[in-house]
């Protein structure tokens, strides 16, 4: 990380992501395949002289503060997330000096759209500016994911903060999350008339909380038992020797995962994006049944989206909430949002909130 010009003050944003498929792969180096969303957080930095962090958000009440020496357990809740930024830079010889951060945005938290990775990558680069470093956008993105892993408590893989960094307009990006290798794939929504509907169920998950933990966990002994480095390198021919039935059924998400992630790319790359409606609903079949991850709400989101004729829906995201992603022409799209709030009002759920996600570009500096 050679030296740059140190500056006083520093802004960017960094994007949500919608991962159009590829679930729970990216922390068994498998393969994913997101893109960036218009909606963001932004983050603007202003250096301070008394070793401390001031971190404000317009959607809490209060300021935290916290010193840049802080370690793992000093901070808690959403400031935990900026604060271990904060400890991964200086972890990594970064002088970062004591900073006011302020944040705000238009990216819903807990939808599964990736606000943690958002918050993260967008602190991330500011805080290297104000250090006066020069730190490339993958080396970022780990950055991000060793502050949620090891400060936060959040087992996640690299996925989220690779797209937030590295997203591209109209492309969806194919990524190798063993080797961080990255292709564009064209998505060209509107150029075939397709709409692609993120719905949020309203219904908010906690990741660190466990659950995700457990799938993480239940991944790493079905590769053990496999004896492979991780489930990336297991086949459908291998799950028959997995005798622990819950571990078949995780193993059999993820080698399936994978394999209906290439497809897609494949499908993209020669232009047949309504094609890919089959994967996207396989995808949510597989989330639900062999990785258990879905909940009510999601599965409602999904029923209700392919009824009125979405070419596929499944749901994104670590699962137990948040959003659902529907495929539809885009002539229909009005529709198929009002049948899905229809359907959660006939179930006495609260309205979800529904609008067109179009693949966006990756973090920026604004100034």
């Amino acid at each position: 990380m050679p030296a740059q010009l140190r500056t006083s003050q520093s802004e960017w944003e960094a994007p949500g992501r919608v991962n159009l498929i590829g679930e729970h792969t990216d922390y068994n180096e498998g393969f994913v395949l997101p893109f960036a969303i218009a909606q963001r957080t932004r983050a603007r930095g202003r250096t301070r002289h008394d070793g401390m962090v001031r971190v404000r958000s317009t959607l809490a009440p209060d300021h935290v503060e916290f010193p840049v020496t802080t370690a793992p357990g000093d901070v808690p809740g959403w400031a935990a997330y900026p604060a271990g930024m904060v400890w991964a830079l200086t972890g990594a010889g970064c002088l970062v000096p004591g900073a006011d951060l302020d944040l705000d945005g238009d990216l819903p938290v807990g939808a599964g759209l990736a606000s943690s990775a958002a918050l993260e990558c967008s602190v991330g680069a500011v805080l290297a500016d104000l250090a006066g470093v020069a730190i490339d956008r993958t080396t970022i993105a780990r950055f991000a994911q060793r502050a949620e892993n090891d400060y936060v408590g959040m087992p996640c893989g690299l996925m989220d903060q690779l797209a937030c960094m590295h997203s591209q307009r109209a492309h969806a990006m194919l990524i190798d999350t063993r080797s961080a290798a990255l292709e564009p794939i064209p998505l060209p929504l509107a150029d075939q008339g397709l709409s692609l509907i993120a719905i949020d169920t309203h219904a908010r998950h906690a990741l660190v909380d466990g659950e995700y933990a457990d799938r993480r966990r239940q991944c790493e002994s079905a590769a053990a038992a496999l004896e492979v480095r991780s489930l990336r390198d297991a086949g459908t021919a291998d799950l028959s020797r997995l005798v622990d039935p819950v571990l078949r059924r995780r193993a059999r998400h993820i080698v399936t995962e994978n394999d209906r992630v290439l497809e897609t790319a494949s499908l993209l790359r020669s232009g047949q994006v309504r094609r890919i409606g089959r994967l996207l609903a396989d995808s949510h079949r597989s989330l639900r049944d062999d990785f258990q991850v879905s909940c009510r709400e999601l599965d409602l989101a999904v029923e209700s989206s392919l009824r009125c004729g979405a070419f596929g829906a499944r749901m994104i995201g670590g699962g137990f909430g948040g959003s659902v992603i529907a495929l539809v022409d885009a002539p229909h799209a009005g529709r198929l949002i009002s049948t899905v709030k229809s359907a959660f009002a006939a179930a006495s759920l609260p309205a979800p909130t529904a609008y067109s996600v179009v693949p966006s570009s990756g973090a920026r500096r604004l100034s």
